[in-house]
């Protein structure tokens, strides 16, 4: 009977313990989906925020066009998060159901094994029987050894009446989480529909812009056309300074040479070089608040699918206001002023090139040398759309780097 009743014990002390881990993992992972979740709300309101900066009627349709784009996808993102969460708190509901018929089940086994120790205890529980059982034995080693089996009996017995008190207090908590998950989901559920409805409105919207541009397709053409014009005058005038400054940098260093396309690094650069390629992924924004609102690389047109644009930089919406910073620590290389565009600020951190555009003032200038956050301008708005837009490029020598493998999370 012991044997039965230690071998029952082990079981639910083993079930405990696996639900405890289940538990603690399913925490964990609806941790990390609410942050997500809280991180891509967060998005949208800066997206409204940001890029609808002012009424639509003052912004080009290229723009309204990007914006409302990049809502839908961040808000589909959004939903798909929540249904994530909502499935991931069912799976936790019925888990949670079947655990409590489980504990249940265990607690009464527990107290009728309990009752039937009680009971037991109670026909021996005389001064008289256990002395005789002690007296009766054959020799002193049994008599030493059914000694110890009754003070390992007292103490299983109270283990026993801990353990009754102990899946009780299990079996309300279970049914209380039980009770929270339910209303969570049903808020996850609420926020779900209401999400879906904003996403309809906003696929209503960039259809009517859409209509509206495909009226007027001459309009929409000359604005891409200027767009890309600007973008590839920026790319040539940074690759063109590039350039100038690794030529200036190698004549001035203790082995001239007349490559153009790499910088001679001295031990000094060489250290802040790799300082800055041990800081991959880690490094700083250059704004101090912000979103991403145009990525790095090729991607397809808003409004033609079939159209295809490059970006050598990311572009990154900030407040009015906003100030452009250092993202590492580094040397001012140049202060550009594109023809009928704003200033730039290219700092060189060792061998890298980190290129800050769209700027009306600047606070720093050539050979000035600057730590990361140190700020080096003021971000140019828009007075027509309102908008506050950075444009950031990274360079290695003269090859062109992705910001978003550098910079944290952008």
């Amino acid at each position: 009977m012991t044997f039965k009743v230690t071998y029952r014990c082990f079981l639910i002390a083993f079930f405990g313990f696996a639900m405890f881990q289940f538990a603690s993992g399913q925490t964990s992972e609806q941790k990390a989906l609410e942050a997500k979740r809280e991180k891509l709300q967060s998005e949208i309101r800066d997206i409204n925020r940001l890029l609808f900066a002012e009424k639509k009627e003052k912004g080009n349709v290229l723009d309204q066009m990007e914006a409302l784009d990049k809502k839908i996808n961040v808000r589909q993102e959004l939903i798909r998060v929540t249904n994530q969460q909502s499935n991931l708190l069912s799976r936790q509901i019925n888990a949670n159901i079947r655990n409590i018929s489980k504990l249940r089940d265990e607690l009464e086994t527990l107290k009728k094994d309990y009752g039937e120790i009680i009971q037991k205890s109670y026909q021996n529980k005389s001064k008289q029987s256990r002395l005789m059982f002690l007296l009766s034995s054959e020799n002193f080693y049994q008599a030493f050894k059914r000694l110890q089996y009754m003070k390992q009996y007292t103490e299983f017995r109270k283990k026993q009446g801990e353990q009754i008190i102990t899946k009780t207090e299990d079996l309300a908590r279970l049914n209380k989480d039980l009770n929270e998950e339910r209303k969570v989901k049903e808020v996850l559920i609420a926020q779900n529909k209401k999400a879906r409805a904003q996403l309809m409105e906003e696929i209503k919207n960039q259809k009517e812009l859409l209509a509206t541009i495909r009226q007027n397709e001459s309009n929409y053409a000359t604005a891409i056309e200027k767009k890309e014009r600007e973008a590839k005058q920026i790319d040539k005038q940074l690759d063109k300074l590039i350039r100038e400054a690794i030529a200036a940098a190698n004549r001035e260093s203790s082995r001239p040479t007349s490559d153009t396309s790499r910088f001679f690094l001295t031990p000094e650069a060489t250290i802040i070089a790799n300082n800055f390629s041990a800081n991959k992924g880690r490094l700083i924004w250059p704004v101090e608040k912000g979103i991403k609102s145009q990525g790095f690389g090729v991607y397809r047109d808003a409004v033609y699918p079939g159209i295809k644009h490059e970006s050598n930089g990311v572009i990154i919406a900030t407040d009015e206001g906003a100030k452009a910073r250092a993202i590492f620590k580094g040397e001012v290389i140049a202060i550009i002023s594109v023809p009928g565009g704003n200033k730039a600020v290219q700092i060189k951190h060792g061998n890298f090139i980190s290129t800050y555009y769209n700027l009306s003032n600047i606070y720093v200038k050539k050979g000035d040398v600057v730590e990361a956050k140190t700020e080096l301008g003021d971000i140019y708005t828009n007075r027509s759309n309102g908008q506050t837009r950075l444009k950031f490029y990274l360079h290695q020598d003269t090859d062109k780097l992705n910001p978003e493998e550098w910079v944290y999370q952008l």
